[in-house]
């Protein structure tokens, strides 16, 4: 077996602690929090398997020169048709079922989502960045947060997050009841303290008889954070056309939107976008074939990405991979939130990322595919303002 094939057979059967004694500078951190299972990928072809690992990695392979390799474009008319045969097979998958959890937990989860007492200034609450009837964000580059100050990335949307194993696009936190102590405590954005947000709630009545009803302690940091977290693990968007294709309805699909899943997974996108949430279970460096900051007049520390949390330089300008569900309404994209559709995305994420142009019908085709992984939340079909 030559170079290359040895380092793919790596890749595929190598636990990830120790690609990185073998040689390989892998993007995902040493160890994953517990219960993450990432997804399961499929095969690519051989003449876009290195375009595949350079998506994957964070470096690239060493002793080997990527510019070397030629990369051709698929060819249109010898796609294979789509036929799901179980979704298993698939390097995407459907969404679970929303969890049955403790409904009374969950209503007061969400009556705290939506109060802004957990706020300094009494004006925000947690659906002021995350709005629920529309994309589970705000439409915004930049969301305002305390004293109308803009943040210093783009807010993602709330939904599905639960299935992500880092929260933030830095990924400094391990989970939802982690990361909402970030936002209580950044004063950028609520700019408050569990001790004046405990205060506050125990001056009203209903909530200390729903919080006396379902905790023995009563109102107090770590029992708020379990009520919010609760609810948040039950906005997830079941309902999308592709997961209706994934289970078997050939018809929920039109031919360029199933052509376009096979381009999707044909120029390698399905190395970082996979699994349930079709992306969000790994980190990447953005600007792996050209520098994305370049033509920026300045860099901003919250572009350095995971670096600020990790302190590591092989982690600078590195991010958790967004998931693509309901990308076609969550526009503007990137971290910085510089884009506006998805167009314009695919085109630069081919360039940065792959090192390559995809041809305009090609990229048509692409997003008529990410157009039907818009799923549903309490029946209703999520929206957006911007259209891609």
């Amino acid at each position: 077996m030559n170079t290359e094939s040895n380092k793919i057979s790596m890749l595929k059967t190598t636990p990830f602690d120790k690609l990185r004694a073998n040689g390989i500078n892998q993007s995902f951190p040493k160890t994953h929090p517990p219960g993450h299972q990432t997804g399961n990928h499929s095969r690519p072809g051989l003449k876009n398997c290195w375009r595949l690992l350079c998506c994957l990695l964070a470096g690239c392979v060493s002793s080997i020169s990527l510019a070397s390799h030629n990369f051709t474009t698929p060819d249109r008319t010898t796609l294979a048709p789509v036929i799901p045969t179980h979704p298993s097979e698939e390097p995407i998958q459907p969404l679970p079922a929303i969890p049955k959890l403790n409904p009374a937990k969950v209503t007061l989860g969400e009556k705290l989502f939506f109060d802004p007492r957990l706020s300094a200034n009494g004006k925000l609450s947690c659906a002021s960045c995350h709005d629920l009837e529309t994309n589970g964000a705000d439409h915004q580059a930049h969301s305002r947060g305390h004293d109308d100050i803009p943040l210093a990335v783009n807010t993602p949307s709330i939904f599905n997050s639960a299935l992500n194993p880092w929260q933030f696009w830095d990924g400094r936190a391990h989970s939802l009841k982690e990361q909402i102590d970030y936002v209580i405590e950044n004063p950028r954005e609520m700019a408050n303290s569990w001790s004046v947000i405990i205060r506050r709630l125990k001056t009203r009545p209903d909530y200390v008889r729903k919080f006396g009803n379902l905790y023995a302690d009563g109102i107090n940091a770590d029992n708020i954070r379990n009520a919010i977290s609760t609810f948040e693990r039950t906005l997830l968007t079941p309902g999308s056309r592709f997961d209706r294709w994934l289970q078997g309805d050939e018809q929920a699909l039109d031919a360029n939107e199933k052509k376009g899943y096979q381009l999707f997974k044909a120029y390698g996108c399905t190395a970082c976008h996979q699994g349930a949430n079709i992306g969000g279970n790994l980190f990447q460096k953005i600007g792996i074939f050209a520098d994305y900051f370049q033509q920026q007049d300045k860099i901003q520390p919250a572009d350095y990405g995971r670096f600020n949390v990790s302190g590591r330089e092989q982690d600078r300008y590195v991010f958790r991979v967004p998931s693509l569900r309901n990308v076609a309404v969550t526009a503007p994209y990137f971290h910085d939130g510089s884009v506006n559709t998805l167009h314009e995305a695919i085109q630069l994420v081919a360039r940065y990322q792959l090192g390559r142009t995809i041809p305009d019908d090609d990229i048509q085709d692409i997003v008529a595919f990410l157009q039907t992984l818009t799923g549903k939340y309490k029946g209703r079909l999520l929206t957006g303002r911007v259209a891609p």
